[in-house]
């Protein structure tokens, strides 16, 4: 789940690139030769994804793409047309991530376009059993995981929630696979692909030290952090990989958020230590929780407070549930992994865990 802190909410985020709220419709110059593009998103709180557009001498690069519906389409063909241009004279996609709401777009365009489409090699698991027309998806991809987090009654309600069964005629493959830390250019600009795993496997980020700007995609947002554990298939550590990945970025220099959601954002070092902070808190809560006895995932997300309402997990829908439940996972993955918790597992695959006799979460 995405979880909120103690900052304008998203929702009523101002971006100073445009003055309006983050997802104001428009092509919104954040430097020179760049331009933000907010895309609709269906049925999604967090109302829009950034696209960024690089101009060069040669065409467009577009980091990310936006979610592959008729809404989303409509408004970057006006947003571009802003700038002077269209589809065709995209060059490249630089996506940031496998989810939707970032790759499909890009995937359609650029096949219909023959524009390059590049996303991270580690993606490619989550597009092969996406593509495994062998097997026909009739259930949601996270089925196993909420299973697993003792969550499966919510594993069947989410067959039921709009969109969680892929269609996977969509899933096309890119063209290339972004493998290592490496620099890519584009026009007169050098852009550090740094490989940043943690909301996904394959999630990349693209410093233009240049610049001084970041284009973050999920991996460092303005309000929120991005949910931990929403992936496939299941990372053995995903919350473990994306602090990890934190530190990596925080020990570059200090860079201007060009984020995937929200407004543009001044610095990394701080945004990245506030959310190193609020896991390392989290992870407190979660460790407090197995305080009783062996519970499941999902019975440690029911005792946690969620958003920056502090809702209760009762209060949340039957999605953003399931997104708790496997988020929770997360955070007692890695106290096992820092052998605070131990974890068993039931014949029928759910997994109990159990708080160690060590001392506090560290």
């Amino acid at each position: 789940m995405a979880t909120t802190f103690r900052t304008t909410p998203t929702a009523h985020a101002v971006s100073p690139d445009c003055g309006q709220h983050w997802a104001a419709e428009g092509a919104w110059q954040v430097a020179e030769g760049i331009h933000r593009i907010p895309l609709p998103l269906p049925s999604d709180v967090l109302k829009a994804v950034n696209v960024y557009v690089v101009q060069t001498d040669d065409g467009l690069t577009l980091v990310d793409g936006g979610w592959a519906i008729e809404a989303a389409r409509d408004v970057l063909e006006r947003s571009l047309r802003l700038l002077g241009a269209g589809f065709g004279d995209i060059r490249r996609f630089l996506v940031t991530h496998v989810h939707r709401d970032h790759y499909s777009m890009a995937a359609q365009l650029g096949h219909e376009y023959g524009a390059d489409v590049a996303l991270g090699a580690d993606e490619k698991a989550t597009l092969d059993l996406l593509n495994d027309h062998a097997r026909p998806r009739t259930e949601t991809p996270f089925f196993a995981s909420l299973v697993s987090a003792g969550a499966v009654g919510l594993a069947e309600q989410w067959n039921q929630v709009e969109n969680a069964v892929p269609n996977q005629a969509v899933w096309l493959y890119p063209d290339t696979w972004f493998e290592g830390d490496h620099a890519i250019p584009v026009g007169n600009r050098t852009l550090d692909a740094i490989h940043t795993p943690g909301h996904t496997a394959g999630h990349y980020v693209f410093a233009d030290r240049g610049a001084g700007l970041l284009f973050a995609g999920d991996h460092v947002l303005p309000t929120i952090t991005p949910s931990i554990g929403f992936t496939m298939p299941p990372a053995p550590d995903p919350l473990g990989d994306f602090m990890a990945s934190l530190t990596k970025v925080r020990a570059l220099p200090d860079l201007r958020v060009l984020p995937a959601h929200g407004p543009v954002a001044p610095s990394t070092h701080a945004r990245v230590d506030e959310l190193l902070v609020h896991h390392e808190q989290r992870l407190v809560n979660s460790l407090a929780t197995l305080a009783g006895g062996p519970l499941t995932a999902l019975d440690a997300a029911t005792r946690l407070s969620w958003t920056r309402h502090e809702r209760s997990f009762d209060e949340l829908d039957v999605f953003n549930k399931g997104i708790a439940a496997m988020e929770t996972n997360a955070h007692l993955e890695l106290l096992v992994s820092r052998g605070l918790v131990t974890r068993s597992s039931t014949t029928e695959g759910v997994v109990l865990f159990t708080r160690a006799e060590s001392g506090a979460a560290r």
